[in-house]
């Protein structure tokens, strides 16, 4: 059964190449790599030998066939590792796709410079931050609810199913839930879970953390590590109507990259210390928002495309 799976697996990745895939063998292709990406499934390396050493022998042959070509799509440099990868998991035994169940097709949702929810099947909701986005199978199946966040921010409520454990991949970690709210970051390698509401198990490469509310799980330098928060922010940010009582401008700041996509670009930073009292109303222009805050500072903020600077 595994020599057919890799077989099938590499007869279409040939065809992709090619051009001469259908529409449905392309999207089960493009299923089953968006699978290998959200679950990181074990590998046995006495009974299949070094799983680098195969990734990179497939990865070798799948990037030979594609550099044959005169021609390439654009979408396949992106791919080639996880298409490496999805063979290797395909030697496991990890056919699931190759049954073209219609409850395995993976969707994904991608913001850009305003915020967007999503809620789920299991009634559970994320919001999704700006410039962010997220993967997720179109049913869940199986004994867990699997989800990953691909880049950015993004709040969770998840809805309540002790047999179905919550889990979203985030970089190199996991976290996993029953049903509780928190927030990830994800920021290129590095990504922070915090807990507004429950208890959450972050998890990554033999270590893991138990949060409960007001409490972080940081991951930097391949560390895992455990930290006391304020929620004000975090709490608050995907709401639509935001007050913001006594809260630093920097705090606001990060509102505000949450919600509008914007950074930030100061000759000072002190200014980012001042504390200040803003109302945010649904649906609010960046624009309205700045002007609160340069009345309230006596500064004058504005934005240039999606950088907020200061003028004279």
């Amino acid at each position: 059964m595994i020599k057919k799976v890799k077989h099938y697996l590499e007869n279409l990745i040939e065809k992709s190449t090619d051009k001469t895939a259908s529409q449905k063998e392309e999207q089960l292709l493009e299923n089953f790599v968006q699978h290998e990406y959200s679950h990181n499934n074990d590998w046995d390396e006495t009974t299949m030998g070094n799983k680098d050493d195969v990734n990179n022998t497939i990865y070798g042959k799948i990037n030979d066939s594609i550099n044959s070509e005169t021609k390439v799509r654009k979408l396949w440099p992106a791919y080639l590792k996880y298409l490496a990868a999805a063979c290797v998991v395909a030697a496991a035994g990890a056919f699931f796709f190759l049954k073209n169940d219609p409850q395995a097709k993976m969707l994904a949702i991608q913001t850009t410079n305003t915020m967007d929810s999503l809620k789920l099947g299991d009634g559970s909701t994320i919001f999704l931050a700006a410039n962010s986005q997220l993967s997720y199978p179109e049913n869940f199946t199986g004994d867990e609810r699997n989800v990953t966040l691909l880049q950015g921010n993004a709040f969770f409520k998840v809805a309540k199913d002790p047999s179905h454990p919550f889990v979203i991949k985030s970089g190199d970690i996991k976290t996993k839930v029953l049903g509780t709210s928190f927030h990830i970051k994800l920021c290129k390698e590095n990504c922070n879970v915090t807990v507004v509401t429950g208890k959450v198990n972050v998890s990554s490469a033999g270590e893991s953390v138990d949060l409960l509310p007001n409490e972080e799980a940081v991951y930097n330098n391949n560390k895992l590590t455990k930290q006391v928060v304020s929620q004000t922010i975090l709490a608050d940010w995907y709401k639509e109507d935001i007050e913001l009582n006594d809260v630093k401008l920097e705090e606001v700041f990060t509102l505000l990259r949450y919600k509008y996509g914007v950074t930030v670009d100061l000759k000072e930073d002190e200014i980012l210390n001042t504390r200040l009292t803003v109302y945010i109303k649904n649906k609010a222009s960046l624009d309205s928002i700045l002007e609160q805050i340069n009345y309230i500072t006596n500064q004058k903020f504005k934005a240039y495309d999606d950088i907020i600077k200061t003028t004279k």
